[in-house]
């Protein structure tokens, strides 16, 4: 039988990492520079003359030097000193040096007066005071001074590389606050970021001239343009989260006067958070350069007119209807219904709210508003208690080659939508209407503007009880079915809510100038003198939610959107934003 062979192979040696041979090192060194620091004290104590330090002096603190090193060594790795990151050493690091040191300190004081007590005439049983103090202030300045010195050298080194590095980008940050610091010391921190920032922005006087981190901070607002030029900058960061909307539209437009990148951190949640970073940082926006304060709503009103109840969106699927699904769905409806002809946008906001709230009552159905049975058919079954009536062609120059069909679509798919909600007992049913009913100068905003009257004469037909009154459109000659039977009584109350352009919405000018913009021009504006609301689509919508909430028959509301915008202005914003 043959022999197993024994293992020739070698064994491993112990390898000892980087950190640990640094920390071995450091422990040398702190022994003798905490020992040195006592001596120093005592030498300077005495005019530098070694000759007329006491004997006794002398003769204690050479016998305490062994026991002074275990001290140091035991308290300072307590303190975890052997195991920081010097590299990245910071104000937690220098206050565990200080503990270290002073705690250190503290037992040499008590145990060298107490073990060398009997060697001591009575008159001097303890070393100078000057001893004490500094050698606590020496040790700290050679303890902490190694540990941090490292890390100044490897910032004073990557400052240099940085500065003689010219395919790095020249940043400079608006705001020199806490925003600002953090974003400035994650970009220091990453070694293979391709960013370095040059100088800081601040509108505060008192923080003119001075520096972060070796960074100046150059100026105000006003001085943006010249600083740009003089610190060769590449790309602008703006950093006040706390800047009220007003502000940093001005900013904004300022820094988009320049060739620079500009990006932008987008509000307090970030620092509330602790978020605040690099990848905060958002593009700048055509929403930055209108901007003006938030608009509140009160969401307690709003909350107790959708929970609990049925709610019917038509045109659900829509850039409008689809942000009213997803805030109603946000307030526990009872059951919502999303009615929209066009498959594709209904199928993605089904999914959207099936994953966000896969326990609400949701039903997604395809039809148009203009056929009298599919509407009949769907009040009979789902009965909704709110209707939202977003179903509408709003494109104002296809409008303009189709006018039947924004008639046909708007006016009577708002007419059907309306009866229908009359005759299955809806309690309120709220138009989604537009500035252009007013006065209106095309044919969507003339179809929309007879949208707002037949809901009014139907608001008042209702009140006066003479809903029998209101005529049917018949549709299907062939049955007299029950959705062309006349109306005995209704208690729908009618309202409808008008704003300006809504950025992101279909219909909305900002899409075309961008598509303009991408295929190289030109981007075409009707006349130099249009002005133009605008507002977000949440924000919007959460005025549509709040005016239904406020909604007592009749009412047409019309949502303050703030400052107008000339669309000669937003076109020429856009186009800066865009690099041109």
């Amino acid at each position: 039988m043959a022999k197993s062979k024994k293992s020739t192979k070698a064994p491993r040696k112990r390898r000892f990492e980087h950190w640990q041979i640094v920390a071995f090192l450091l422990m040398i060194y702190d022994v003798i520079a905490a020992n040195a620091a006592y001596f120093l004290a005592l030498f300077a104590r005495y005019d530098f003359q070694y000759n007329d330090i006491p004997g006794r002096f002398l003769f204690s603190f050479y016998r305490f030097v062994p026991i002074y090193a275990v001290i140091v060594l035991a308290v300072f790795w307590l303190f975890r000193l052997y195991r920081s990151l010097w590299r990245f050493a910071g104000y937690t690091e220098l206050l565990r040096s200080l503990g270290a040191n002073i705690v250190a300190s503290g037992l040499h004081a008590l145990l060298i007066s107490a073990i060398f007590y009997k060697y001591l005439p009575p008159q001097l049983r303890r070393m100078p005071l000057s001893y004490y103090f500094g050698g606590l202030l020496i040790q700290i300045v050679l303890t902490a001074g190694i540990r941090f010195s490292y890390r100044i050298y490897l910032t004073w080194r990557d400052r240099i590389r940085n500065n003689n590095d010219l395919t790095k980008s020249r940043i400079m940050i608006i705001g020199a606050g806490e925003a600002g610091r953090a974003i400035y010391r994650e970009l220091e921190a990453v070694q293979e970021s391709n960013m370095r920032v040059v100088c800081f922005i601040d509108d505060n006087p008192n923080k003119w001239g001075r520096y972060v981190d070796g960074v100046p901070i150059v100026g105000s607002r006003d001085d943006i343009m010249a600083s740009v030029k003089k610190y060769h900058v590449d790309k602008i960061f703006i950093a006040i989260p706390r800047a009220d909307l007003v502000t940093r539209r001005n900013l904004a437009n300022l820094c988009s006067a320049t060739d620079c990148e500009v990006k932008i951190l987008p509000g307090t949640l970030q620092l509330a958070n602790g978020e605040v970073s690099v990848a905060q940082m958002k593009n700048v926006a055509v929403e930055d350069l209108l901007g003006r304060d938030v608009i509140d709503v009160n969401d307690e009103e709003i909350f107790e007119n959708i929970t609990d109840r049925v709610v019917l969106v038509t045109g659900g699927g829509g850039s409008i209807g689809s942000e009213l699904c997803r805030q109603i769905s946000s307030h526990k409806p009872k059951q919502l219904i999303i009615f929209d002809i066009y498959e594709n946008n209904a199928y993605d906001i089904q999914q959207e709210l099936k994953k966000r709230y896969p326990e609400m009552d949701l039903h997604v159905l395809i039809g148009s508003v203009r056929d009298s049975r599919r509407l009949d058919n769907l009040f009979d079954k789902y009965r909704p208690e709110i209707v939202f009536h977003a179903a509408a062609h709003k494109h104002v120059p296809l409008m303009e080659d189709s006018p039947c069909e924004a008639i046909k679509n708007n006016v009577m798919g708002t007419y059907k939508t309306a009866l229908a909600a009359m005759r299955y007992g809806t309690k309120r049913f709220v138009l989604i209407s537009t500035d252009k009913a007013v006065n209106p100068t095309n044919i969507m905003g003339a179809s929309k503007r007879i949208c707002e009257m037949v809901i009014q004469t139907m608001n008042e037909y209702a009140r006066a009880g003479r809903a029998s009154e209101i005529p049917i459109l018949f549709t299907h000659e062939e049955t007299q079915d029950h959705s062309e039977q006349p109306l005995t009584a209704a208690n729908t109350e009618f309202v409808a809510v008008r704003f300006g352009n809504v950025l992101g919405s279909n219909g909305s000018v900002i899409p075309l100038f961008k598509k303009q913009i991408e295929s190289g021009g030109p981007v075409t504006v009707t006349h130099p003198d249009i002005i133009r609301y605008f507002m977000t689509i949440p924000e919007a919508v959460s005025l549509v939610l709040q005016a239904a909430s406020y909604a007592k028959g009749g009412e047409i509301f019309v949502l303050d959107m703030g400052e107008p915008v000339k669309i000669d202005t937003l076109a020429r914003n856009l186009i800066k934003l865009s690099g041109f």
